[in-house]
């Protein structure tokens, strides 16, 4: 830099110095500013200095934790935030409670949240037996049924043949899975999910819902427009529900190990 470059940099900058000592509210750009264009479609400024900022949210210490703004239903202690629905026709019973996780015992019906959610974060870890029963769609076949009524599928889908709507990772008979992402039998898998709850005016739907899923850490579902409730060999189709609902995981009458579920309320 030559000696000409050099002096007009100090320049600039003592002058921006003292106009910043004259008006910080302007020049503060550790706060913002106040006299940037509108961002579009907001009401807010380019770093608006006066834009609400971030609630602080502590990650958990290890990787698939939960947040400390999370609520954690099932962390492998008791089943307190789960109900039973039982099927028909058979006793009423609770999944079992073993070494951490929560399995499902067949014909005990679907395990039910205390809590209803609407838009949502969730993060479900769930495992296959390791020896391997079944093919298709009976081997490990479980699922979680957001709002109880849309379903992500869990199906032991490693080197197992099966439609591609029904695989693990699936919007259940809607849509296949980006790629097929899961471990050997006897594995944990991860699914993160972040759900869109639709929106009814009356009887009426006013927004379809949207969903993304990532089984272990692998994109599956991007933002996929969600076209009903979940159904078999027939297109599924809106029907108007309350705004939050519980969410469910599915009793298929085979096993299937979950652990370490939670979730967050998003404001969207």
């Amino acid at each position: 830099m030559n000696r000409r470059s050099l002096f007009s940099t100090i320049f600039a900058s003592t002058a921006a110095f003292a106009q910043q000592a004259k008006d910080p509210k302007r020049f503060n750009q550790a706060t913002g500013y106040s006299d940037t264009p509108i961002i579009p479609f907001q009401r807010w400024k380019v770093h608006d200095i006066d834009r609400p900022k971030p609630p602080v949210v502590t990650p958990a210490n290890v990787v698939g934790g939960a947040p400390s703004d999370a609520i954690v239903l099932f962390d492998g202690s008791d089943l307190s935030q789960w109900t039973f629905r039982g099927k028909t026709g058979r006793p009423r019973q609770s999944w079992k409670l073993e070494n951490g996780t929560m399995e499902v015992v067949p014909g005990a019906g679907d395990a039910q949240t205390k809590e209803s959610f609407g838009d949502v974060q969730l993060h479900v870890e769930w495992s296959p037996p390791t020896e391997i029963s079944g093919d298709s769609q009976w081997r490990a076949n479980s699922g979680i049924l957001i709002m109880g009524n849309y379903e992500i599928q869990v199906l032991d889908s490693y080197n197992n043949p099966t439609y591609a709507d029904g695989q693990a990772g699936a919007v259940y008979g809607q849509y296949p899975p980006l790629v097929n992402a899961v471990r050997k039998p006897g594995e944990w898998n991860s699914y993160d999910i972040i759900w869109e709850a639709p929106k009814f005016v009356g009887p009426d739907l006013a927004k379809p819902a949207y969903v993304t899923v990532m089984l272990n850490g692998i994109l599956v579902q991007h933002r996929k427009e969600v076209i009903g409730r979940v159904a078999h060999r027939v297109v599924g189709t809106y029907q108007a529900h309350a705004p939050e609902l519980p969410l469910s995981l599915q009793d298929h009458d085979v096993p299937v190990r979950y652990r370490n579920i939670w979730a967050r309320r998003l404001v969207l």
